[in-house]
């Protein structure tokens, strides 16, 4: 068995005769399985094992053609994971036994279609590689053009560009092959294949965002009519770190319909006939569309569930305030781990309500978490005889305790500490570094306030109409979880949703007595940082002045406080981290 990894250009010409020497020339049809699975990056053993499994599974349906998303074999993205001789090594000999399993297991004859990490011999820099298995061989190879070099993406630092482009025949069907941002980019090579292909698969790790979806869709029509053949698009799902991978898979026809797609946020495997013979392909398996507040909950959780099993946590701990951004956060964790391996902390103090306590117990029994009640003023109390603070100070002396029983927590039981920010918090510094701001994951780092309140009441109303923990369509654990709501389907208390916000940090204390009212600090927030107008075209927007200048001095002098903020998923078009770089130390000011 050769032991090097063909590039197109090699053997392009040899695989399209070598085809048609094998299948008769008449046929025209082919069913190709597209399979979204979970990568996990670096274990390039258990990602070799999924493609297997899957692979079964197309073969036992009838599939020719199993595709699987970009880097399956190493996980995506490896980021200098790639500038690793010997992970590179590893890689590249996985391919090859892989193969060989394949082949072994009488599955030699599909044409399974995998991303793994290459090399340019040229200048020993990694490439993002494309690799078609066949017979036990790695068959044809391609390699990545465009490498997207903007938000979360540092691809044009790490890899180096393709030069080919790649084409096999099927049983009559010619299919091209794209890597993810070749077909966000005009021209290259999926302008190359135009009048060439009867279809153009695309491997992807795309990851999720709000709106996304639909931008997906409309380019994959476009590049159709481009090429003049369906485009089918395989994504990736799954966490990894900060980026959440929504799977929603699917296929277009020159018509722009679409002829498949598959549900967002699970495995699956989604399977699509091509015959070359029809310019409208019939429709398969159509996903429908779920719910924006859904969709944006379940990447959370999602996101939430895969840092914990690929991180090897069981359980999580956090405060538990009774307010609505640590409810939000507490239930994402009992959908992805089970109420069970929730692990709350009540931390009232001489300023806490007895109805934020109220909650905070209430929320824990619906969630059938566990509730341990840790009253700190006996502790602040030891602190002011040694220390004497007042003001400020006080306050951020109170959250920082707060922290410290939370880590303890986290320690001893091995549990992942969870922060329970929100983006509009995050944005204006309006939380205690050491404090509040402690943790290993933030569920709803990138959500505003105003966007947890939506998230709360979708929630709620979910479970009124019936939806158990854990049955949301996230991927899970292997055995899923089983956690019955209350009778009244509430899972998060009213009360918790509909008080004013409050830090409860000294007497009658709000947010909004630090802060714009978050309905308008939110739409500022959007305005200044997703869109990134300047104070000229905040007050150009109609926002009013004071308002304006009071959110961008809090937004520009708390960069130091997010540079220290946990990980969290990515859900809109620009989070705090990879989407927005700037410096800490910086004296401009509008």
């Amino acid at each position: 068995m050769t032991r090097y990894i063909l590039t197109c250009d090699n053997i392009a010409i040899y695989a399209g005769i070598w085809f048609k020497q094998r299948y008769t020339s008449g046929m025209s049809q082919v069913q190709i399985a597209m399979c979204q699975i979970d990568t996990w990056v670096g274990d390039i053993t258990r990602n070799q094992q999924s493609v297997l499994a899957y692979t079964r599974q197309a073969y036992e349906h009838g599939a020719q053609v199993v595709a699987f998303p970009e880097m399956t074999l190493t996980g995506y993205p490896i980021e200098d994971l790639a500038l690793r001789a010997t992970f590179r090594h590893a890689a590249y000999e996985a391919a090859n036994v892989l193969a060989t399993q394949l082949a072994h297991e009488g599955l030699g004859q599909l044409y399974v279609v995998v991303g793994t990490v290459g090399t340019d011999h040229s200048n020993d820099k990694p490439r993002n590689r494309l690799v078609v298995l066949h017979e036990g061989r790695v068959i044809a190879g391609y390699d990545k053009h465009f490498l997207p070099n903007y938000g979360v993406f540092d691809e044009y630092r790490i890899f180096s560009s393709g030069e080919k482009t790649c084409i096999i025949s099927v049983q009559g069907v010619r299919i091209g092959f794209a890597i993810c941002e070749d077909i966000w980019q005009d021209g290259g090579p999926v302008a190359h294949l135009a009048g060439d292909i009867d279809v153009l698969l695309t491997i992807n790790g795309s990851p999720f965002e709000e709106g996304k979806s639909s931008a997906r869709k409309a380019l994959a029509v476009q590049r159709a009519q481009e090429v003049h053949a369906p485009v089918l698009y395989v994504n990736q799902v799954g966490g990894q770190d900060d980026l959440v991978f929504d799977g929603a898979s699917f296929a277009v026809d020159t018509t722009g319909s679409v002829i498949a797609k598959a549900p967002s946020f699970v495995e699956c495997i989604t399977y699509v006939d091509i015959d070359n013979t029809k310019l409208h392909q019939q429709a398969t398996t159509i996903a429908s569309e779920i719910d924006p507040d859904q969709e944006t909950y379940s990447a959370c959780v999602l996101g939430l569930r895969d840092y914990m099993r690929k991180n090897k946590f069981t359980g999580v701990t956090l405060g538990l305030s009774g307010g609505i951004d640590s409810a939000l956060v507490a239930t994402m964790a009992a959908d992805a781990c089970g109420g069970a391996n929730v692990h709350g902390i009540a931390m009232p103090s001489q300023y806490s309500s007895d109805g934020s306590k109220d909650d905070a117990a209430e929320l824990a029994q619906r969630l059938g978490a566990t509730l341990d009640m840790q009253p700190i003023e006996p502790l602040f109390n030891a602190f002011q005889d040694q220390i004497h603070v007042q003001g400020i100070a006080a306050e951020n002396l109170q959250a920082r305790i707060r922290g410290v029983l939370v880590m303890a927590k986290s320690n001893s039981d091995g549990l992942l500490a969870l922060a329970t920010g929100n983006k509009s918090e995050l944005a204006c510094g309006y939380s205690t570094i050491y404090g509040d701001a402690v943790g290993g994951y933030a569920p709803i780092k990138d959500i505003l306030k105003t966007r947890v309140w939506q998230l709360a009441m979708w929630r709620n109303a979910a479970a009124a109409e019936g939806l158990r923990l854990g049955a949301l369509p996230i991927a899970g654990s292997d055995e899923g979880i089983v956690s019955d709501l209350p009778s009244d389907g509430i899972v998060i208390p009213v009360s918790s949703i509909e008080k004013a916000p409050s830090a409860e940090l000294r007497p009658g204390q709000k947010d909004s007595d630090s802060l714009p009212e978050y309905a308008m600090l939110d739409r500022v927030l959007a305005a200044y940082i997703e869109h990134a107008h300047g104070r000229a075209d905040l007050l150009a927007d109609g926002f009013d002045e004071r308002v304006v200048d009071t959110v961008m001095r809090l937004v520009d002098s708390a960069e130091w406080k997010r540079r220290q903020y946990p990980l969290g998923p990515k859900v809109t078009a620009l989070a705090f981290g990879r989407d927005r770089r700037l410096p800490v130390t910086n004296s401009f000011r509008e």
